[in-house]
């Protein structure tokens, strides 16, 4: 089962102008997990394919961190937007 159908939340205007912004590296790096899932739903074995997609899940968990540090509004409409989970935090 491939999705034909990704996040187009961002309009191509705002694309252009905020390429470096968290919340469209968050976007991006979305985009780029479901692309790698739905391949591996076919290619169970493909070891190097969830090895990227370990790497890219890591990464867009420290930038959604770092947004909840800075702006928390902004984090949680990022969250409901792409429907993601809330990660869990750890107790010390």
């Amino acid at each position: 089962m491939v999705k034909s159908s990704f996040i187009s939340v961002i309009s191509q205007e705002e694309k252009e102008e905020n390429k470096g912004s968290v919340e469209f590296q968050i976007f991006s790096f979305t985009n780029k997990i479901w692309k790698l899932t739905s391949h591996l739903e076919l290619h169970r074995k493909d070891y190097l394919s969830q090895r990227g997609l370990r790497k890219i899940l890591g990464k867009r968990q420290r930038l959604l961190a770092y947004l909840s540090k800075k702006n928390r509004v902004r984090y949680k409409e990022l969250i409901s937007q792409l429907d993601i989970r809330e990660p869990k935090t750890r107790l010390n």
